[in-house]
């Protein structure tokens, strides 16, 4: 049993030892036990002034209340993705993001684990996107105008109640009010967005997009509003996006995934037009236009506590709530003959057409992912066709084997999904099969397990091989 142990902890610890991320265990006395190389690397020391020793004698900076580590022992509660600055032994600040776990024997609290991140790197991340953005936005007002890829007039429609809304938006583009977009996944947020700052009398300044859910919560800080000069070891005065898009506009795609607590600051932004970078004492004036994009309904975001009902009310002056393609049905095959002579150009085929299955397919399926999985539906069908025109058998796999779809669409013929006798008939061969499956081949098991006699079972068999 002993050896047993023995090798279990040897185990454990070429486990630990090998994973990319610095791992640092101290039982309930706050003694530490296991410690690996990343760890130190991170912390700046060597594995041996740590191992084996009290955590506080270590990092002589860290108290009981500031150490994540005895903290969790304390309360036996995880604390996940907090930022923790420190001073090492040798008086070297140290910046990480700890998730950090109480582990248990049963009941029993016998120690704590901790999961560590480098902050410095994730900052000298963030910081070369912000020089990246600064660079872009250093051309002239000309290349400004090339920030932008769309117009409205991008967004192809034949729904009176789409196009509407499109005119709509051409309106409201003058004005510098916030705008909040809602709009499930592959509806045109950003397309739509970039289209209104280009109608707006800002076109010629910078359009900066943010996805919100791409930076981690620690970075996005940082990342918006900038840094200042000593904010952190090895931090220079820095603009964030806020003041990369002076004059212009600032899409925050996502918005119902930035950390509450920075919902706030960015409502302050939006009441007083000013921003004060991470560090900084001092507030700066920006000029922006902020419109923010979602794909969950505003409503049912505030009340998951994912979005401050404040910051709502705030962005909902103008709101739009982009149209799912399924509620737009005269824009199926409206785009599908536009992507198609897209890809025809690109591919340098020459189909034309589709057959009235694929038609019927296209119209009745209810396009989950919008325009976005239509045009790369189409895609993929116009690089398999080998024809003069797309056929059922083109889509991909997928689409073709999800329940409900091939019958309804059988032949061509609209009106056959109606007919009671043929979609009966395709339920019965399909229960015969699946019993016969279950029963391995046995007439007796399969006509029990369809309830009916074992001569009507025979008589139907007989009669779908007929």
């Amino acid at each position: 049993m002993v050896q047993l142990t023995a090798l279990t902890q040897e185990v454990l610890t070429a486990i630990l030892k090998g994973i990319d991320e610095g791992i640092h265990v101290v039982n309930t006395a706050g003694k530490t036990i296991f410690y690996n190389e990343v760890a130190a690397k991170h912390d700046g020391m060597d594995v041996k002034e740590v191992q084996g020793k009290y955590l506080i004698d270590a990092f002589p900076s860290l108290t009981e209340d500031s150490s994540t580590l005895l903290k969790v022992i304390k309360t036996g509660k995880p604390i996940y993705n907090q930022t923790q600055v420190y001073m090492n032994l040798h008086g070297t600040r140290i910046d990480t993001i700890n998730t950090t776990l109480p582990i248990f024997l049963g009941e029993e609290i016998i120690g704590a684990v901790e999961i560590a991140k480098d902050y410095s790197r994730m900052k000298l991340l963030a910081e070369r996107l912000l020089d990246l953005q600064k660079g872009l936005n250093k051309s002239s007002k000309k290349k400004a105008l090339k920030q932008v890829n769309y117009t409205l007039n991008d967004l192809l429609t034949r729904s009176k109640a789409f196009q509407s809304m499109k005119d709509e938006a051409k309106k409201l583009a003058k004005s510098d009010s916030p705008i909040l977009v809602y709009g499930e996944s592959g509806t045109g947020k950003e397309l739509f967005v970039q289209g209104v700052h280009h109608e707006s009398h800002r076109s010629s300044e910078p359009f900066i997009a943010q996805n919100c859910a791409a930076i981690p919560e620690t970075l996005l800080e940082s990342i918006l509003f900038g840094t200042a000069k000593g904010s952190y070891t090895g931090a220079v005065d820095r603009k964030g996006l806020f003041e990369l898009a002076d004059g212009g506009t600032l899409f925050l795609d996502e918005l119902h995934t930035m950390p509450i607590e920075l919902q706030a600051k960015l409502l302050r932004v939006l009441e007083d037009g000013m921003v004060r970078r991470v560090g900084s004492s001092q507030s700066i004036s920006v000029n922006v236009r902020v419109i923010a994009a979602m794909n969950v309904m505003p409503n049912k975001a505030v009340q998951e506590q994912t979005l401050r009902a404040d910051l709502y009310y705030r962005l909902n002056v103008f709101t739009f709530s982009l149209i799912p393609l399924r509620d737009r049905k005269e824009d199926i095959l409206f785009l599908t003959d536009h992507f198609m002579k897209d890809f025809n150009q690109k591919l340098f085929k020459n189909i034309s057409g589709y057959e009235t299955k694929l038609e019927l397919f296209l119209i009745n399926y209810q396009w989950p992912g919008n325009v976005r999985e239509l045009k790369h539906t189409i895609e993929y069908m116009m690089n398999v066709c080998e024809r003069e025109q797309l056929m059922y058998e083109d889509l991909p796999s997928m689409l073709r084997h999800l329940p409900g779809t091939s019958p309804a669409i059988s032949n061509g013929d609209p009106t056959e999904s109606l007919s009671l006798r043929k979609n009966i008939e395709e339920l019965e061969k399909k229960l015969i099969s699946n019993a016969l499956d279950l029963s391995e081949g046995n007439i007796n098991q399969a006509a029990k397990l369809l309830d009916i006699p074992r001569q009507t079972l025979q008589y139907k068999m007989k009669k779908i091989v007929d």
